[in-house]
């Protein structure tokens, strides 16, 4: 707005302003302390709950919509522009409930349809869309509810759609200053100048950090972590006041792994009341890393906790250095500078590291070179393999490095799945039920719209299909053109094409070529799981059943059908579980055997099966056998375990492989198991045994510091004093 327009509206001390005229003035980067003062000394508790807004005194706010909304009588906006107050001030729960109270009042009410939207779109809930669609349906000039597709189009990478609705914005409202910043950050992505509409939007406000905030948010879903803080930062630096973007600027700057800017910036925000549970969360976690552990060697750096530092540490280093060997070698590429992996044993600090991002129930997630994740006792055991999702976040560093952070989610999370494939055969991406419904319901996207499933889903799940439907693709492609197309189609992104060009650059197929061939493949390899979805759970629910009345008899005649028709299933109450325990109750050791072992090679990880095989496999003397499958459990749950790591110790003595059996038995020196004494004593017979006698000497005196009268201890540094 321009001066006149303030001028106009206080001129007079007869003229009355309404909220909008007050919001109009915010909306142009105009004074308006005056104008919601003026507000607050309304008889109306509605206009004084407006005027307590525009003066961020928040609780008087509150109080005052409450009061306005008591009546029956009252309009249904009342409780719209609540429930957009609770939403601002961080509560969307009870915001979506004012919405759809403000819906049984007035069921054409586009506005309440618009809130209820704008909640879904910012949890990654519901569908929002189709609440942008009701509200268009009752107001077809509703500007903002355009503007808000825009952005949700965007999210999920659909341009072409992102631009139509900025556009129709506009031609509603010239001064949408939302769709112009999504025009300039279609601008920003496609790497071309977005000065045109940074233009247009000063002319309107030229203090709208909420733009430059908008822009840094799609560039953040687009990977582009370093161009996000740089616009997060420039927002804050348009409107210092704009609390909210020095926190985003904050949890940005924690993502790329800097060490003051966060604390600053997260702090400023807390000072200024900005308290939402991303900024209380981050600031709390920030006090936590502070006490975690670094461990550092020339390519990497760990931060760990502390009390479980001591044991991962060597298992990440090593695994690491794998992983650096492989993808440096495969993608032709060196990473510049050290990794930085963050492990967290409170699945909820590694939520709080990735808020505001989609696809919540991730198990990592990746920031440039820096990447945070679960630490194995962040979960229940069996419900994540640690080094699979290691080599898939590296695969991630990579990719997004190789092609300058210009590749499609589709294309970098399907090569991160088929990595952890290649990596292992048992750590390839299973098909849950989910994902078979998905198939039987042809419910896969085309490959160039598939970004679209990452982020606001459609249907419950969709996430996790499409990340199997990535996976499978770039599974697909190894398979039928070979590896090295993979890293062509890296190339092609890289070069600045998109899917579809890249396809037809790399395999010479057009996107619709390939998703004919793609989707045979699958309904090849699944299409008969798929379409037996309903027969298997029903046998597996009898299974079930049956092993519940201990009618094991049956148990063992029916699980063989009901694994046939699923194979894949190795979930809750999974048929070779079952099998392997009615066997055990029936005293058939080695079926019991063999139902385990098909468990594990169908993709299971519960600790406790892999430990029933590797006896089986150690009581028939296949040592080799049983200390592959020990150390499977190591990248599922090694910790609170010294048992495993002693047992596993003495098997890799027994078998001579002293580096391993020295990595095990302090594995369980780590563990600070009671009888630290024991546990010392068995890493230091280790360290003699590979011939490290300094090592073992130092070990063994340890032993005897927590143990005086420990005999064998005694007994094996004499051993050592006299041969040396």
């Amino acid at each position: 707005m321009k001066p006149l327009l303030a001028f106009v509206l206080f001129a007079s001390a007869a003229h009355a302003v309404t909220p909008a005229d007050c919001w109009k003035l915010v909306h142009h980067g105009q004074s308006s302390r005056a104008c919601f003062t003026q507000l607050t000394e309304s008889s109306s508790a509605y206009d004084r709950a407006e005027g307590a807004w525009g003066l961020e005194d928040w609780q008087s706010a509150n109080e005052n919509f409450r009061d306005a909304a008591a009546s029956a009588s009252s309009p249904a906006m009342y409780k719209v522009r609540w429930g957009m107050l609770l939403h601002e001030r961080f509560n969307n729960a009870e915001a979506a409930d004012l919405f759809r109270e403000a819906l049984q009042k007035d069921p054409n009410s586009a506005q309440a349809y618009l809130g209820l939207a704008t909640v879904e779109a910012e949890d990654y809930s519901g569908n929002p869309n189709a609440s942008i669609a009701k509200a268009l349906e009752h107001d077809p000039k509703l500007s903002a509810a355009h503007e808000l597709a825009a952005k949700i189009a965007l999210d999920n990478d659909n341009r072409e759609l992102a631009e139509k609705e900025a556009d129709a914005a506009l031609v509603l409202d010239a001064e949408a200053t939302s769709a112009m910043a999504t025009h300039a950050a279609l601008e920003l992505i496609a790497d071309r100048p977005a000065d045109a509409w940074l233009a247009k939007i000063a002319a309107v406000n030229p203090h709208d950090g909420a733009a430059y905030m908008q822009m840094a948010h799609h560039l953040e879903l687009h990977y582009r972590f370093n161009d996000a803080a740089a616009y997060y930062r420039k927002a804050t630096e348009k409107q210092p006041e704009l609390w909210a973007a020095h926190s985003a600027l904050g949890v940005e700057e924690m993502r790329l792994g800097r060490a003051e800017e966060p604390q600053k910036e997260l702090e400023l925000a807390y000072n200024n009341s900005y308290r939402d549970p991303e900024t209380v969360n981050s600031l709390r976690l920030l006090d936590s890393l502070a006490k975690f552990k670094t461990v550092k060697d020339a390519s990497t750096v760990l931060i760990l906790d502390p009390k479980e530092s001591d044991l991962l540490a060597p298992y990440i280093q090593a695994e690491l250095h794998s992983i650096l060997a492989t993808y440096s070698k495969k993608y032709a590429m060196e990473l510049h500078g050290r990794v930085q992996v963050e492990m967290y044993p409170n699945h909820e600090d590694f939520a709080v590291r990735t808020m505001g991002m989609p696809g919540l129930g991730a198990l990592g997630v990746t920031f440039g070179q820096v990447i945070a994740m679960d630490s194995p006792s962040g979960r229940k055991p069996g419900e994540f393999n640690w080094g699979a999702t290691l080599w898939h976040e590296m695969s991630h560093a990579y990719i997004i490095t190789a092609t300058n952070q210009r590749v499609p989610r589709w294309f970098t999370e399907g090569l991160a799945v088929h990595e952890e494939g290649q990596r292992s055969a048992e750590w390839r991406d299973r098909v849950t039920p989910d994902i078979l419904l998905a198939i039987r319901d042809k419910k896969l996207m085309p490959v160039d719209k598939l970004d679209r499933g990452f982020v606001h889903q459609e249907y419950p799940g969709q996430v996790l299909v499409s990340y199997f439907q990535a996976g499978a693709i770039c599974d697909y492609i190894g398979n039928t053109a070979g590896e090295a197309k993979l890293l062509d189609i890296v190339h092609a992104y890289a070069a600045g094409q998109d899917t579809k060009q890249a396809l037809q650059s790399v395999l010479h197929l057009s996107t619709e070529e390939f998703d004919k061939q793609f989707l045979a493949s699958i309904d090849k390899q699944y299409g008969k799981e798929a379409q037996g979805f309903d027969a298997w759970r029903a046998k597996l629910k009898a299974i079930v059943a049956s092993s519940e009345a201990k009618q094991y008899d049956d148990v063992i005649a029916n699980a063989p059908a009901a694994i046939a028709l699923y194979p894949e299933y190795t979930g809750d109450a999974n048929a070779y579980e079952l099998l392997a325990d009615a066997q055990h109750v029936k005293g058939n050791a080695a079926e019991e055997a063999k139902a385990l072992n098909a468990y594990i090679h169908a993709g299971g990880q519960q600790p406790e099966l892999l430990k029933r095989l590797a006896a089986f496999q150690e009581k028939a003397g296949d040592s080799p056998a049983a200390i592959a499958t020990l150390t499977r459990i190591l990248y599922i749950y090694p910790v609170r375990d010294t048992e495993l790591h002693k047992h596993l110790g003495s098997l890799l003595l027994a078998a001579k492989q002293y580096d391993g059996a020295v990595r095990e038995y302090a594995a369980a020196v780590a563990t600070r198991p009671l009888d630290m004494a024991g546990a010392q004593y068995d890493l230091a017979s280790a360290y003699m045994a590979g011939g490290q006698r300094d090592k073992a000497q130092e070990t063994v005196l340890l032993a005897l510091e927590a143990a005086p009268d420990f005999r064998p201890a005694q007994k094996l540094l004499l051993e050592l004093q006299q041969t040396k």
